[in-house]
């Protein structure tokens, strides 16, 4: 072999033995990168937030189903909760919108309610919206926390969402729900008794903030729809359209008016009047719930109650479990006036009332007839 033969070969030998270090070394920094990829993820299990949950709901009616569901594992903050607010006009403070930004979970009802609430949370904050778990969209009637369907959904979502955010909690969330869940049953099963009592219920509304109550109680609309699509659409009430509700009103073709203390106008306050003059039951509600409420249950099991004695004062939903409801037909025949007098309690229900602080609240001797009383949204 000559020496350039030799030369060569040995550079061959040379040039393997340097692709053979470059390969081991790719692998090696292979190895090494991989290691640091997966140290943040160890890091990152062993900082597993702890502590409260920090939650903001854009309304109270929402806030309080997650304190109820979340327990003393959240902070929750409302930032609308004055029944004296006009809920479809509300601008945030700016530190409100501060609040927002900081939230770990963001409660919101959307439908175009409250745009402002889920505009202002940080990117990395989880959104639990009633009119995304229902699928109703902007133009949507967005009282969707009167819905059984909304309240449920939302219940198990904000389950699961607070569940996701402290893993270790999650049996306590479970607990929670199902306690909740359980209730939630109690009430939709006095619902559904009512209206099998009384399958022909009509009611009219000033504004239509309780339609998914009612819907879910197989109550009849009859609020003309000319003023009703008026209100809805924020416009002016046509005189013909308020004339119609007015004469409805006073022929007595409904068994409640619904009045919405936060929209209170001329027009309202001329058909509530209408209705004290004719002896037709007003039940007055708010958006936002009351203080003096603990929960979103407890509020809208007691407006419940209000509308069935408005409807039907001798109706008795807690004294005949298991018994025939006393107000249904018995062989055709209506039960009697005496008869149906001794299922009251103490002989105190009333016909439901108009009272003007937002909660309906018929007690102090209320006759239902708010005719010349001063706005009933103050």
């Amino acid at each position: 072999m000559t020496r350039n033969h030799r030369t060569r070969a040995t550079r061959g030998v040379l040039a393997a033995l340097i692709a053979s270090a470059l390969l081991f070394a790719a692998g090696a920094c292979g190895t090494s990168n991989t290691t640091q990829v997966e140290q943040p993820d160890s890091q990152t299990k062993t900082q597993e937030k702890t502590g409260a949950i920090t939650v903001v709901a854009s309304i109270n009616q929402w806030g309080s189903l997650a304190e109820e569901i979340g327990g003393d594992d959240v902070k929750v903050t409302s930032v609308l909760s004055s029944t004296g607010v006009d809920a479809h006009d509300f601008e945030p403070k700016t530190s409100d919108l501060a609040t927002l930004s900081k939230a770990e979970i963001v409660v919101a009802n959307g439908a175009g309610y409250d745009t402002w609430a889920t505009k202002s949370r940080a990117s990395d904050s989880t959104l639990v919206s009633a009119a995304q778990i229902v699928g109703a969209m902007d133009g949507d009637n967005p009282h969707l926390w009167f819905s059984k369907d909304a309240r449920s959904g939302m219940a198990k979502e904000l389950a699961d969402a607070f569940s996701k955010a402290r893993p270790k909690k999650k049996a306590e969330f479970a607990k929670r729900l199902k306690a909740w869940q359980a209730e939630e049953d109690d009430l939709d099963a006095a619902m559904t008794k009512f209206a099998k009592a009384h399958p022909n219920a009509s009611y009219a509304a000033t504004e239509a903030v309780v339609y998914y109550l009612m819907s879910d109680m197989s109550f009849e609309d009859v609020t003309p729809r000319g003023y009703e699509q008026a209100v809805a659409n924020g416009g002016e009430i046509a005189p013909a359209d308020l004339q119609t509700f007015q004469k409805l009103v006073e022929d007595k073709k409904l068994d409640v008016l619904i009045n919405n203390t936060q929209e209170a106008t001329d027009a309202t306050n001329m058909l509530t009047g209408a209705a004290g003059r004719a002896d037709v039951p007003v039940v007055d509600v708010s958006e936002q719930m009351p203080d003096k409420y603990d929960t979103l249950d407890d509020w809208i099991e007691d407006l419940t109650e209000r509308i069935f004695t408005a409807v039907d004062p001798e109706y008795d939903d807690d004294s005949n479990d298991g018994q025939t409801d006393p107000d249904a037909p018995t062989d055709g025949q209506e039960q009697s006036g005496d008869q149906s007098k001794q299922n009251q309690s103490d002989g105190s229900a009333t016909t439901g009332c108009s009272n003007g602080d937002g909660t309906g609240d018929c007690t102090g001797g209320d006759d239902g007839s708010n005719a010349g009383q001063q706005d009933p949204g103050k």
